[in-house]
């Protein structure tokens, strides 16, 4: 009974303690709501700011107080007190704005804002010390949510104590009816503590000038990291007008995988990371900015108003909390030469249509006609247009590989050291006498093929370095090589795909019944190709002549899944096929893009759930569309088939931009012509191969593209004080970023003060560049062909096999 009473007057005390400890709370909210200024009753939640949410939970609305701005281009602040003393986190982000009337928002996290009044004109600066940005919108961006366990530590002994919100009132036509503004942002805190800290690292250029006129400029930033893993989940990107694409990467041991890209017009939030991307010690992280000059009569510099330019890339990431960092930058670029390796997709610009060019910018009823007549040019270009090349592949016509005697070719890849491999079959041919009515091979008694069908050149002399294959296949068709330089071969008389090491005479696995064609899953119907995911290990094959789907197998071969159906009578549908062709596996993106051959079209799908996302489709495909390939840096190329009868489409090689889809270039041979062209394959220099199943014939295409990567002309600008890594962390102690980047009045970067020391930049409207919200910006002025092979079923007109 005694030990009873005990924990009794235990259980009692800790209740106790507990209540003692949420009244706290309590009585923090209700001296927050004694404390804080009165807001304008026509805003929404003005009498409750604070709301308690659970025990351990509360939301905090922090919204302007009620303004009417009155002239465009208006930045006000305004600023909220943490109402709790202990440590919170920030967990949570639900704008209220629109885009009709804000043309964005930032809000800080410091402990002294610059002004004690109720809002104040954003010159006087953000915070009068240290301020971190922990979350920016624009363009009706929707509300960000951390990850699970994810928060932005305030209060407490490190957190700062105030909130600052920043509000870039662009266009005031919308407040005519002199209707007050309550644009804001409501966060959702908790008491619970979070094992991982979010925090911010801003990647911005300094130093850029843009020429008037010139075609493509690059601001490149590059900076070691230096500190402990962080992992990545959003990004966000930010230029001006001359902006085309940015775009962030980590490089490690020389391997650039991508952290974010984006276009500069579009909504300016933050975006998910989508593979989270890590970052460890001694890694690098780079940005690059494409501008066009274009348009422009005087240089343009790195500056606060519209007409200046900004090139920057946040990253919002998390630590663990015992090593958490709130706020980095990187400024500098370490290493130029590392550039030159950064993938094509860099430089190819998002497409964003003239009107939202307008919406986003073009607002000012006083801006100059020249500058709204050059932003419509812009936005008329050709979406697809690679900035910063003239780029055209052409016939490497002293490369003797065209010369090899081959059977039929059918399939073409690279293995791990860029070595062409080529597939042929042969002195076997495929013709109408090869198959019956049912799929079945009627020509076995010839034998599996005597020569050795994979062949393997150097690409650039075409010396013979390997063979394999001999007495395996009977009508080989596709090919493909993993990361770890296993051959991935379909046979289309077998009914099966083989995995054969380089060197192995013997298959290491083998999927299909031998001879036997059918639609389960366990068999197929004469396959296409095959394509392996080097992440996962997971295996694609497309089946085929005479089945309509793509199967997905484990990396030991166990069936997982399918998708795809046969094309309907009209317009074919997403999903459908009529012969899917040729595979490539764009891991970058997640997708698996499919040439569905008699369709005309290219298919594009998610590789975890055979997800249909975009179909590619151009009249000058034609009817027929062979294959298609990926090379890393953001372009695809693909071939057609011949022309039917009365149709003027040429039988060629195409180039896209894998982004928009939008053709490059095209090309054909200059010596021989295209009879067939059957596979395609290219590397990651854009050199390109093409086998031809009826020329028996293989061509390689290079690029002639003349690279006008422009040096970004330096400001002369002596910055002092960076570390050797170029990253900095900003404290009260560290003389903040860049030294002498220090603003009047502000704890912050303070580029008006900065730049207006230096020759070439005008201090007029700088002054409202206050720390990290770099963002700011205000507008001073303001038929059926000839060939042997014949397959699949005829309906609704027979297409040509291969």
């Amino acid at each position: 009974m005694a030990g009873l009473v005990g924990n009794l007057l235990i259980l009692f005390f800790v209740f106790q303690n507990i209540c003692l400890g949420f009244r706290s709370s309590l009585s923090v909210f209700k001296r927050y709501k004694e404390t804080t200024r009165l807001l304008s009753n026509e805003c929404p939640g003005s009498d409750r700011p604070v709301i308690s949410v659970g025990l351990s939970d509360f939301a905090l609305d922090i919204r302007m107080r009620g303004v009417t701005p009155k002239q465009s281009d208006t930045y006000l602040c305004m600023s909220v007190p943490l109402p709790v003393d202990d440590e919170a986190y920030v967990v949570d982000f639900k704008p209220h704005a629109s885009m009709d009337t804000v043309h964005h928002m930032l809000l800080f996290g410091c402990n002294e804002p610059s002004s004690t009044e109720n809002y104040w004109d954003c010159d006087k600066g953000t915070c009068k010390d240290k301020s971190n940005i922990l979350y920016a919108w624009a363009r009706n961006a929707p509300p960000t949510r951390l990850p699970k366990g994810v928060g932005f530590r305030v209060g407490g002994e490190t957190g700062g104590r105030y909130f600052v919100l920043q509000v870039h009132y662009g266009d005031i036509s919308a407040f005519r009816d002199k209707h007050k503004d309550c644009s804001g942002v409501t966060l959702h805190l908790t008491h619970q503590k979070q094992p991982l800290i979010a925090g911010m690292y801003l990647m911005m250029s300094v130093n850029t000038v843009i020429p008037p006129g010139e075609k493509v400029v690059d601001a490149d930033i590059a900076c070691h990291y230096k500190r402990f893993p962080m992992h990545l989940f959003a990004y966000r990107v930010h230029t001006h007008r001359l902006g085309k694409v940015v775009s962030g990467y980590r490089v490690r041991n020389g391997q650039w995988t991508l952290i974010g890209r984006q276009s500069p017009q579009l909504p300016q939030a933050f975006y998910p990371v989508e593979h989270p991307v890590d970052v460890s010690y001694d890694d690098i992280l780079a940005a690059r900015c494409v501008f066009s000059g274009e348009g422009r009569t005087t240089e343009t510099h790195i500056g606060g108003t519209a007409n200046d330019e900004m090139c920057n890339f946040y990253i919002m990431y998390y630590m663990e909390a015992k090593h958490a960092v709130s706020y980095m930058t990187c400024t500098q670029n370490m290493n130029p030469e590392m550039f030159r390796n950064i993938p094509q997709e860099a430089n190819i610009p998002i497409p964003v249509k003239s009107d939202m060019l307008k919406m986003m910018h073009g607002h000012h009823e006083e801006t100059k006609d020249t500058d709204k007549s050059s932003l419509l040019q812009q936005a008329k270009k050709e979406e697809g247009e690679i900035l910063d090349q003239d780029f055209h592949i052409e016939e490497a016509v002293e490369w003797p590989g065209l010369d090899l005697k081959l059977g039929q070719v059918s399939g073409l890849a690279l293995d791990p050291e860029n070595n062409l491999v080529i597939f042929h079959r042969g002195d076997h041919v495929w013709d109408e006498n090869s198959f019956d009515s049912k799929f079945v091979y009627q020509q076995r008694g010839l034998g599996p093929i005597e020569q050795n069908t994979i062949i393997v050149l150097n690409p650039s002399n075409a010396k013979l370095l390997n063979s394999v294959g001999k007495s395996l296949f009977y009508l080989p068709h596709g090919l493909s090589i993993d990361k770890n330089g296993n051959y991935w071969a379909t046979d289309v008389a077998l009914h099966q795909v083989f995995k054969l090491g380089a060197n192995n005479k013997e298959p290491l696995l083998i999927l299909g019944v031998a001879l036997q064609p059918g639609s389960d899953k366990n068999h197929f119907c004469q396959p296409t190709d095959v394509a392996v995911d080097p992440i996962t290990g997971s295996i694609y094959v497309s089946d085929g002549y005479c089945n309509s789907r793509i199967i997905q197998f484990s990396p030991n071969g166990l069936y997982m899944m399918q998708w795809g159906e046969e094309t309907s009578l009209g317009r074919a549908r997403p999903g459908q096929f009529r012969i899917p062709h040729s595979l490539a596996l764009i891991p970058d993106f997640s997708q698996l893009c499919v040439a569905d051959r008699e369709n005309g079209r290219i298919q594009c799908f998610r590789l975890e759930t055979g997800e249909f996302i975009r179909e590619i489709k151009h009249k000058s495909f034609g009817r027929e569309l062979f294959a298609v390939s990926y090379a890393p840096g953001g372009l695809l190329f693909a071939v057609n088939g011949m022309p039917y009868p009365g149709e003027a489409e040429p039988v060629q090689g195409f180039v896209m931009n894998f982004s928009t889809g939008e053709i490059i270039d095209t090309f054909i041979p200059v010596r021989k012509s295209f009879e067939m062209p059957h596979d395609v394959v290219a590397s990651a220099d854009k050199t390109v191969f093409v086998g031809d199943v009826h020329a028996r014939a293989v061509w390689k295409f290079a690029s002639t593209e003349k690279m006008e990567h422009r040096s970004v002309k330096k400001a002369g600008i002596e910055v002092q004080e960076i570390k050797a890594d170029g990253e900095h962390k900003l404290d009260s102690s560290s003389g903040r970023i860049l030294g002498r980047l220090r603003g009047k009045g502000s704890g912050g970067l303070n580029l008006g003060n900065f730049f207006a020391s230096h020759k070439g930049y005008s201090r007029k409207g700088f002054d409202r560049l206050s720390t990290e919200g770099s963002d700011q910006e205000k507008d001073e002025d303001d038929g059926t062909d000839s060939e042997e092979e014949c397959s699949a079923p005829p309906p609704p007109s027979a297409p040509s096999s291969s």
